[in-house]
């Protein structure tokens, strides 16, 4: 249960943001590949500091203001940050049982315990793609405007 709810949150996370970035460019599938090839593939693991209590290094790939926006919307929204905390205890459960000795690693947790877990973690994985949108959207606005939030 614990490998499987990894591999969903990898695969929806990375899925949203080949998305995002191919909507972001009006479709433009060399930059949708080049997001791909090298943001994404093998590259899901470094995106996360699975040992830290946030998910700030995610954040600050997407530049320093999208990383302020996201330390405030965690500020202000308590299951939300829990939701992170869910997400980076699966993704370290997950480290640990693939990278020690799979047939005599103990897993700490029952499988209920993992399914709570997956439930809330589920919250993050299915809101930060559409924050993100949102975000982009918002500093877009932003910029059409004349505003210099996009750079605040």
């Amino acid at each position: 249960m614990l490998l499987a709810a990894a591999s969903y949150f990898e695969h929806r996370l990375t899925k949203g943001v080949v998305d995002f970035a191919e909507e972001t460019t009006s479709k433009d599938h060399v930059i949708r590949w080049l997001v791909q090839k090298k943001a994404v593939d093998r590259q899901y693991h470094t995106w996360f500091d699975w040992n830290a209590r946030n998910a700030n290094q995610l954040f600050r790939l997407f530049g320093e203001a999208f990383g302020r926006h996201m330390k405030t919307a965690i500020e202000a929204n308590s299951d939300l940050a829990s939701s992170i905390q869910a997400f980076l205890e699966i993704g370290r459960e997950r480290n640990r049982l693939v990278h020690q000795d799979f047939g005599t690693f103990t897993l700490e947790k029952t499988s209920q315990e993992i399914y709570d877990m997956y439930r809330l973690a589920a919250e993050f994985v299915e809101w930060f793609p559409e924050e993100l949108r949102e975000f982009a959207s918002s500093q877009r606005g932003n910029a059409a405007h004349g505003s210099d939030q996009a750079t605040t």
